[in-house]
């Protein structure tokens, strides 16, 4: 069992919980995920670590709660546990120094660049950050990243809060600015975006990393559920990626496999919603 020593709430169903697992937290790299299944009935899913403390024994997992076994997750407390989280799984991201890099991340995907962004500011880089949300109250980390960043954009759908626009719009400014060189761009968010930020850096041949979020179970490339197509060749995100290169993904694809259960999904967060008593409405 892996307790929870701390519950917070980041924004509208985005929950951050701190669980004691020293032995994730001792060999955990930037961009590496976990597995977690809450009880014996309980379905495996991937969540990427946010952040790990090997001292204190512990990591930190941001989530937004869309489905039953997130909305399951979000309603644990400090002093609950969890059965399992099994990891660090899948390849850390590549960290050297590259020059100047772009990291981007979009929605909850923030909590995932942010490790990334780190991890490349002490490896000597100067770093741009970019992060979006729908709207002001869905912004999360924005200080963690501007301490992570040299200069950070904030950018809201809406105009509520930042920039307004989305994260590709700034991007594209930089990326015109003949007086500033891009090496690298990392992106971390929903496939809609990371498509858009490939087909933005695609024209001026820029390296660009994407960490890809397809269905995956058991986490060592076994079931061969989390697989992608990449360059003309399948992959599995759990042991090639998560991070692939993100002119060579199939995003199509991609986009087709994320939708395959999507009436069992709802389904079982009715039942869920039934069985608990829940009215909370899903994101």
């Amino acid at each position: 069992m892996f307790k929870i020593l701390k519950h917070a709430i980041l924004g509208p169903q985005v929950k951050q919980l701190v669980f004691e697992a020293p032995a994730v937290a001792r060999k955990r790299k930037p961009g590496q995920f976990v597995i977690l299944r809450i009880n014996e009935s309980g379905e495996r899913f991937p969540l990427t670590i946010a952040d790990a403390d090997p001292k204190a024994g512990t990591i930190t997992i941001i989530f937004q709660e869309v489905g039953k076994s997130t909305f399951q997750l979000g309603t644990l407390k400090a002093g609950d546990a969890v059965l399992d989280i099994v990891g660090p799984l899948g390849k850390p991201t590549e960290i050297e120094k590259f020059g100047h890099v772009i990291c981007m991340g979009g929605g909850v995907g923030v909590a995932e660049i942010y490790p990334v962004a780190m991890a490349l500011r002490e490896a000597g880089n100067e770093v741009t950050a970019i992060i979006g949300a729908r709207s002001k109250d869905l912004v999360i980390l924005e200080e963690q990243m501007r301490r992570a960043s040299h200069k950070l954009w904030v950018t809201t759908d809406d105009g509520s809060y930042g920039y307004h626009g989305l994260v590709t719009d700034p991007l594209k400014e930089i990326l015109n600015d003949t007086n500033k060189k891009v090496d690298r761009v990392f992106c971390i968010g929903p496939v809609p975006m990371m498509r858009a930020v490939a087909e933005a850096t695609r024209p001026y041949g820029i390296p660009t990393i994407v960490s890809l979020n397809p269905i995956m179970v058991d986490g060592t490339g076994m079931c061969g559920a989390c697989r992608v197509e990449v360059g003309g060749e399948t992959k599995f995100a759990c042991v090639d990626g998560p991070d692939f290169d993100a002119h060579q993904v199939n995003f199509d694809l991609l986009m087709k496999r994320l939708t395959i259960y999507k009436d069992q999904e709802k389904l079982s967060w009715e039942l869920w919603k039934q069985q608990h008593g829940k009215c909370t409405k899903k994101s």
